[in-house]
């Protein structure tokens, strides 16, 4: 027990001991950097560039980090992003022999202490002159300078959204010097594109790159060369939700369109439908027309609805125009030849169109059945009957006139007898001109109604044949705009 105790009061006095020296020797740190501190700007100015000649070029090393897309503004072509800015560059006059001071090779000051490039985002789009963000630089014992600073910038964007919402694009970042010239200041880049190790993924866009590029341009004011280096992010919107919020509804609202040829005339409702689905489309393209550009480049999904609400107009107005036809009554024309032969004997049979009142069950009337059953000409025959009956009748009314005549010379009928026979016989005559007249009267009707029948059957023709063709229509153009946007 004695010798446990023993050594453990020895490995808590190394403890103690160890923490006493690096106490010191924190403290001894600390005094030689306010000392080095002191030292370095008693007499350092961070107004001019930090070289010892001023014809030699100062080299700024740049790097950028992409963090996160805050925000794409397509209508205001604004790319908002959140980066993080690494500059570097050698301060002539901020160097020191580490080894008087006790191996202290780097300190970290304030950045509006020494001087800085005035390097600044040449496309920014953002209202806020603010000056950077005044973080710590890293100052080496060679005189090496490294400032991070986070930035969110703002800058301009070309924005094309011809193929929306399956667009990419492609927004420059351009960083340059803004009052030294080439022959003052050079940007080097540091890595041939942009770091995206710690990009944070985004919602709606995908990162295929941010490669770099330096230029360096000599505008018509001056002759000196100004270098600067432009990033591209490579964008790639992802579509999913325009697909299910936007595109899809459309589609199944222009499939929708064609099945108000499919609806029966009488019910009403044909045109109420392409009106319903126009208005419909009308509020997807506002939608669309809220978040794009006002530019002369409609996107691919504007063009689609555009083409769908002329399509749904066009079948509105070919729906009132068959509507007439199927309301054409008794004091129409007759159906044209071409027409019973083209749209009555062909169409009809390749769209499987019954004639008006049928159905696919029960394509005969029990009326006509009837009539079928009793020998194909059972019903014509009824009425022949009944006006050979009548005419029997008459002709046997005149038999009697003759007979009552010659009985009346003959014999001297008494006069009351051959009045009662004859008033019999015109009463007969009466009946059978009334019975015509009604039988005239109905075959006009029949016939009348058989013409309207015949406008009918035209009208429900041109409703499927229009059907079929408005369907393979939207069809096409579905699949045309997913061809386009692959």
């Amino acid at each position: 027990m004695k010798r446990k105790s023993l050594s453990s009061c020895n490995v808590s006095l190394g403890l103690l001991f160890t923490a006493v020296i690096l106490k010191a020797v924190e403290s001894a740190k600390g005094k030689y950097a306010h000392m080095l501190f002191n030292e370095l700007f008693e007499d350092y100015s961070n107004a001019l560039r930090p070289v010892e000649d001023t014809d030699k070029v100062l080299n700024v090393t740049l790097q950028i980090t992409l963090s996160q897309i805050k925000d794409m503004d397509e209508r205001n072509q604004i790319l908002s992003a959140y980066l993080w800015i690494r500059q570097s560059w050698y301060d002539a006059y901020l160097k020191w022999d580490k080894d008087k001071y006790d191996g202290l090779d780097s300190i970290r000051i304030p950045s509006n202490l020494v001087w800085r490039p005035d390097i600044v985002l040449y496309n920014k789009a953002d209202d806020d002159f603010s000056e950077p963000v005044n973080t710590n630089v890293v100052l080496r014992y060679d005189g090496k300078i490294t400032w991070d600073a986070p930035a969110i910038t703002k800058s301009s964007c070309v924005v094309d959204v011809s193929y929306f919402p399956f667009d990419s694009q492609q927004c420059n970042l351009t960083f340059g010097s803004w009052t030294y010239n080439g022959n003052q200041v050079d940007i080097i880049n540091s890595l041939d594109s942009g770091d995206l190790s710690d990009f944070v993924e985004d919602v709606e866009w995908e990162i295929h790159g941010m490669p770099a590029v330096k230029n360096v341009i000599t505008y018509g004011c001056c002759s000196e060369p100004y270098p600067d280096v432009t990033f591209t992010l490579i964008l790639k919107r992802k579509s999913s939700f325009y697909i299910f919020n936007l595109l899809l509804p459309c589609i199944l609202i222009s499939f929708l369109a064609p099945l108000g040829f499919y609806l029966p005339a009488d019910s009403g409702e044909k045109v109420s439908l392409g009106v319903t689905v126009l208005l419909a489309l009308t509020v997807f393209q506002l939608m669309v027309a809220e978040i794009m550009p006002p530019s002369e480049n409609v996107p691919l999904i504007g063009k689609y609805y555009i083409a769908t609400m002329t399509m749904i107009t066009a079948s509105t107005a070919l729906t009132i125009i068959i509507m007439n036809l199927h309301h054409c009554g008794s004091e129409a024309k007759p159906v044209p030849q071409w027409a019973r032969v083209v749209i009555l004997d062909y169409m009809s049979k390749i769209f499987f169109v019954y004639d008006v009142g049928e159905n696919c069950t029960s394509p005969k009337r029990e009326k006509e059945e009837e009539c079928r059953l009793e020998g194909g000409d059972g019903c014509q025959r009824r009425h022949k009957e009944v006006r050979s009956s009548l005419s029997n009748r008459n002709d046997d009314c005149n038999l009697r006139e003759k007979l009552n005549g010659n009985l009346n010379k003959s014999y001297g009928v008494r006069g009351e007898n051959i009045r009662e026979t004859v008033n019999c016989c015109s009463c007969y005559k009466m009946l059978i001109k009334n019975i015509e007249y009604i039988a005239n009267c109905v075959r006009d009707h029949k016939a009348n109604r058989a013409k309207g029948i015949e406008w009918k059957k035209v009208a429900k023709v041109m409703d499927r044949f229009f059907m079929w063709i408005f369907f393979v229509m939207v069809f096409f153009m579905s699949v045309l705009i997913i061809g386009k946007a692959a």
